[in-house]
């Protein structure tokens, strides 16, 4: 079908904003009726490549990086649990939350993308860090998820061990870093404009129709 726009989202898996504006982005596709006509690939971007084994209080965290106070944590984890309920998607926000690194997450999201599976782990994986307060860099959550999406867990792990693998999400990092992005989330149509940030349901309409208009 040529009538198709491709959607590149450029995410991280513990990335609120980019579940609530996936969430958005799904649900304007579904209201106009435009599933059979959108093709969605999620690119690699980490927000904290430097984050170690262990990970981070996340309220530490967002304190060192951004210079917010409690209070302000505060109000926006509630901003995003009201956004997310709005979309059925819950986050559960706890004190004891640990930000943690994401890199192998990214690995076997381009590993699923392979059997039509990215958007679908995805979601599972943004799901056991959000909803289910799981570690997403531990190997035994990862091939929990695996398993709940229908991956095969052996084959999928052993792309952790691969420096081939690995290099090629480094390099889809870069590639995006050096086309300008710098903010998640942003959505890329066609290769050739973008939104950055979880734009309303209506934004998202309007686009999508604009640009199919165009190709037709």
């Amino acid at each position: 079908m040529t009538n198709t726009l491709k959607i590149d989202i450029v995410s991280d898996v513990v990335c609120p904003w980019c579940t609530i504006g996936y969430k958005r982005l799904e649900k304007a596709i579904s209201e106009l009726g435009l599933k059979d006509q959108i093709e969605i690939e999620w690119q690699p971007f980490e927000l904290n490549p430097n984050m170690p084994t262990e990970g981070q209080n996340v309220i530490e965290h967002i304190t060192e990086k951004y210079g917010s106070t409690l209070e302000q944590q505060r109000e926006s984890q509630q901003m995003m649990t009201d956004a997310g309920a709005e979309l059925d998607f819950k986050f559960d926000y706890f004190d004891e939350m640990r930000m943690v690194n994401t890199f192998d997450s990214h690995v076997l999201l381009e590993y699923a993308h392979n059997f039509g599976k990215q958007t679908e782990l995805k979601m599972a994986l943004t799901k056991a860090f959000f909803s289910d307060r799981k570690d997403v860099s531990k190997k035994d959550i990862l091939e929990e998820t695996l398993l709940e999406v229908g991956l095969n867990t052996n084959e999928a792990l052993a792309k952790l061990d691969s420096d081939e693998a690995r290099l090629e999400v480094r390099q889809k990092q870069n590639y995006w870093k050096n086309m300008g992005v710098n903010s998640v989330p942003t959505f890329v149509f066609n290769r050739k404009s973008a939104v950055t940030g979880a734009q309303p349901i209506n934004t998202f309409k309007q686009v999508l129709t604009e640009l199919l208009a165009e190709k037709a």
